[in-house]
């Protein structure tokens, strides 16, 4: 499975001009290298407020972009019934934000359409 849907990216880079969805695209990689670190700090201070927070903006980020699999560990970070250990999953999100990092870097290089 690709990190990033296709189907929702191509969507956006049919209804955008390119330089508008290469813009959103960069724009998406500064704010998940943003929220990242700061789940980590979370993870960091045990501030399980801060973590769930931080979650709800990556999930909401991710879920614009089409990062489907970035989008799906994030709302396990959000659900304040999951027994999953935070750092277990603060570890997933790097991976998948790592993932969908790539994959929108080689889409603002070549966007679709």
């Amino acid at each position: 499975m690709s990190a990033i849907d296709a189907e929702i990216a191509g969507q956006l880079a049919a209804d955008l001009p390119v330089e508008d969805f290469v813009r959103i695209l960069r724009t998406f990689e500064r704010d998940l290298l943003r929220l990242s670190h700061d789940l980590d700090q979370a993870v960091a201070i045990r501030s399980l407020e801060q973590y769930r927070r931080t979650a709800h903006s990556l999930a909401g980020a991710a879920a614009a972009v089409g990062a489907k699999r970035l989008e799906k560990v994030a709302r396990i970070a959000m659900d304040a019934t999951s027994a999953t250990d935070p750092r277990e999953v603060a570890a997933a999100i790097q991976l998948e934000a790592k993932a969908a990092l790539a994959e929108l870097a080689a889409l603002a290089d070549d966007p679709p359409g």
